[in-house]
């Protein structure tokens, strides 16, 4: 009983020891590099260590598979040898079972050895190593490293082996995998998933990665749309541009637009008029910074980085002037569009919860056509207005007043806001099927 306790001790072991090597193996396969190099350069010497195993898997693999190999003989070794004959000689004492006793016996020792080599060996610790992968690799590396030194020779032998099977069949090692954009985006999407990362953010990191592949001509303000600042402006042509275009920063040009000599900001103007002098373009400008249409948004970032512009000037291929980015326009390729004050303070119709349409009197008709496309405008050729206002004023044949209503085109059109003679807000109110509301005339 005492040499079967024994026996059954040793194999456990050993089936444990098998279990090591496995959690070993899927640990540091599946650890994440950055992180053990992020670790081993805080000095941390296992991390370090299991670093150089990761990057040498012809190495570490072969030492595993020793290591496993030689633990499945003995396993063997002892479950055949000695837990065969002993189960095999106890069932010969049971007179119906005496025919089959060593075959019965070796039955039952290769199917509870398989169990226990797949549960203790191999299932459970990879998904231990699996668990914690930096943290198993890190304890572990130091042993291996030692296993693979004693074993130097016959790892030597096996990686030669395996690289001369690998050439004789014209198999080309496939190189070191490295993180692709698209991996990038699936752990971006999975973040999201569980909630680490907020619903916008994976569009704002998916515009990040792409703006080395946006060209500046995508993103830039075209020639045609850039308010210029001539040097030998008067202060008054000046001032108008800036209150007129509403922009922060000009170019300046001498005699034609392709010779740019400087930028200037509203800021610097401002400054020099508030200590009483007028405004020299000449003394504020700043030496422009011309970048080719054909640079990325990712270098031009850069290069604002380093020269702590925020304005450039894109030029192409001849010399000449197309189009000018800013700071501003790399944020929107980043987070989308910003709405500018101008924005949202234009006209608009508003969709509510229950249906109905709160609208902009001074609202474009064309526009309110996009928005609301189930409420059909006369044809253009009828029109002798251009707002939503002139439409009801012109639908009515009379300045409506605040609270008038009509029906038209499935919908209750009322007033609900005049600003003097000017239709302010309108109210359209869905009517149900069947339904035939009398229109609220003039009070």
């Amino acid at each position: 009983m005492d040499s079967i306790m024994f026996e059954l001790s040793v194999i456990f072991v050993l089936l444990v020891a098998n279990g090591v090597f496995s959690m070993a193996e899927i640990a540091i396969v599946s650890a994440r590099k950055a992180r053990l190099r992020h670790l081993a350069e805080s000095g941390d010497v296992r991390a370090r260590l299991a670093l150089q195993l990761a990057e040498s898997p012809n190495t570490f693999l072969a030492t595993v598979q020793i290591g496993i190999t030689l633990v499945g003989v003995l396993v063997a070794a002892f479950s055949g040898a000695t837990l065969t004959a002993k189960l095999a000689a106890s069932l010969k004492d049971i007179a119906w079972l005496a025919p089959y006793a060593d075959k019965l016996a070796f039955g039952i020792v290769v199917v509870a050895l398989t169990y226990f080599s797949l549960v203790i060996g191999e299932l459970v610790p990879k998904r231990l190593g699996l668990g914690n992968p930096e943290g198993i690799a890190r304890a572990l590396a130091g042993p291996m490293r030692k296993l693979s030194t004693i074993t130097a020779p016959l790892v030597s032998m096996l990686g030669w082996s395996t690289d001369g099977l690998l050439k004789l069949f014209r198999i080309k090692p496939e190189p070191e995998v490295t993180v692709t954009e698209d991996e990038v985006r699936l752990l971006v999407r999975e973040g999201m998933r569980v909630g680490v990362l907020h619903p916008s953010e994976p569009a704002m990191i998916d515009r990040v990665m792409a703006l080395d592949r946006v060209p500046l001509r995508d993103l830039m303000t075209p020639r045609a749309k850039i308010i210029w600042i001539n040097a030998s402006d008067a202060h008054e042509t000046i001032w108008h541009k800036i209150v007129v275009s509403g922009h922060t920063s000009f170019p300046v040009c001498e005699q034609n637009r392709d010779h740019a000599v400087g930028m200037i900001t509203v800021k610097a103007i401002y400054a020099n008029l508030a200590a009483g002098t007028t405004a020299k373009v000449a003394d504020l400008m700043t030496p422009p910074l011309v970048v080719p249409a054909s640079q990325s948004a990712s270098a031009l970032l850069e290069k604002f980085k380093q020269t702590g512009k925020h304005v450039a000037l894109v030029a192409d291929e001849f010399g000449g002037i197309t189009g000018l980015v800013s700071l501003h326009d790399i944020m929107e390729a980043i987070i989308g569009k910003l709405p500018s004050l101008e924005d949202r303070l234009k006209p608009k119709a508003t969709r509510r919860d229950d249906g109905s349409w709160l609208v902009d009197g001074i609202l474009d008709v064309k526009e309110f056509e996009r928005t609301v496309p189930d409420f059909p405008m006369p044809a253009f050729a009828l029109r002798d207005y251009q707002t939503v206002a002139g439409f009801v004023v012109k639908h009515l044949d009379h300045v409506p007043t605040e609270g008038e209503s009509f029906p038209l085109h499935g919908y209750l059109v009322e007033v609900i806001d005049m600003d003097g003679h000017r239709v302010d807000k309108l109210l359209l109110l869905p009517l149900k099927p069947g339904s035939t509301p009398e229109a609220r005339p003039k009070p």
